[in-house]
């Protein structure tokens, strides 16, 4: 049984009289929506073959011409046999989004040179207020023997036979879909569509030599251990003249003697003796500002916390700062002299020596102790 085909303008969803740039516009819409590539319900590689038959044909004058006179009719005289002959799925691709089919052709799109990760040791106050720190890092540059031609000055590169210098390699097969065509990379000129004869003396051919930078930076203040600051366009030159990647500087906070971060806060531990725990006291202690007053109060137990305000990290991307937590612990003595042990045996004749459990009461019981 014969199977009748649609109307190539109605297949693309265009008048006979549209121009070539709406049936241009309409095979690509339909191309997008159906590419096999793209779209896997079932019909959709049927309507792509379907469409792509009839751009094959709308999109030559003369086939549209004899498809106007004679219809499918035509087909029988020469001009088209209803599948990709002549005309590569590829080709299609490329003449209307710049990339060839199955994603090929990104060889050919601008790439970014590689990134590069280089380490910065801080001390906490580095990493509290800042600083300027001269950093060195290997890294690929052009180079200035050759201008980044790669090869001997007054010398050129030649053409490469193989693939005529497109640094591709283009091979036609049929498929179910009609002829398709693998585009592979060049081999023997690795993409490039060029062979060096002389070779630059200084770089080997290779266009760049690796060198040590040396970049000046600023560590903003209030950078934390394993943060990381990025520097656009300091990595390795692109391929091709591309742009360069970009350097990662990844930070690492030595730890402090008496200091540690936590959060924007900055936390030390201050031992006091048992006489000014129960009596209180006014201590002056060093911060990384320089010395602070702090009043420790009568009766304090090891663990209690004195803030001091603004004495902590800055934040990073906020005004203000943090706090200095001071934590309090309450040193027993284990050796006493002779007048030291008097003194706290009258001292403890003062107290109710009597060991009694704490009760292990809830909250509410506690509340109802307190309002009598």
């Amino acid at each position: 049984m014969a199977i009748t085909k649609r109307d190539y303008y109605e297949v693309l969803g265009t008048q006979r009289h549209a121009s070539q740039d709406d049936i241009r516009k309409a095979y690509r819409k339909l191309a997008f929506e159906f590419h096999p590539d793209r779209n896997s319900d079932a019909g959709a590689a049927e309507r792509f073959k379907e469409a792509t038959e009839a751009y094959e044909v709308l999109a030559d004058e003369e086939k549209r011409s004899l498809y106007d006179r004679y219809g499918h009719v035509a087909s029988e005289r020469g001009f088209g046999n209803g599948g990709f002959s002549g005309f590569g799925i590829e080709d299609i691709f490329e003449s209307f989004f710049g990339t060839a089919a199955a994603g090929q052709g990104r060889r050919s799109r601008i790439q970014r040179g590689a990134d590069l990760r280089t380490d910065v040791t801080l001390t906490l106050e580095e990493a509290v207020f800042g600083v300027e720190k001269e950093i060195s890092y290997p890294r690929h540059e052009m180079c200035e023997h050759c201008t980044g031609k790669g090869v001997e000055p007054g010398s050129e590169p030649i053409v490469c036979q193989r693939c005529n210098g497109t640094g591709e390699l283009r091979r036609a097969q049929q498929s179910i879909f009609g002829q398709m065509v693998n585009v592979s990379m060049c081999e023997r000129c690795r993409g490039e569509g060029q062979l060096i004869r002389d070779p630059c003396k200084a770089c080997k051919g290779q266009s760049t030599v690796r060198t040590t930078r040396t970049l000046r930076v600023s560590i903003p203040p209030g950078i934390d251990d394993k943060s990381q600051i990025r520097l656009s366009d300091e990595g390795e030159p692109g391929p091709k003249g591309g742009p360069p990647g970009h350097l990662y500087l990844v930070i690492h906070v030595q730890p402090h003697r008496y200091f540690r971060r936590q959060g924007s806060d900055l936390v030390v531990e201050l031992p006091i003796n048992v006489a000014q725990a129960a009596l209180g006291d006014e201590l002056e202690i060093e911060s990384l500002d320089g010395p602070v007053q702090i009043k420790v109060p009568s009766g304090t137990q090891s663990g209690k916390v004195i803030r001091v305000r603004g004495k902590g990290v800055p934040h990073l991307r906020e005004q203000g700062r943090g706090d200095l937590q001071v934590r309090l612990t309450v040193v027993v003595p284990t050796e006493l002299t002779g007048a030291q042990r008097d003194l706290f045996r009258k001292l403890a004749a003062t107290f109710d020596g009597r060991a009694v459990p704490q009760e292990n009461k809830g909250f509410f019981e506690k509340v109802k102790d307190l309002i009598g």
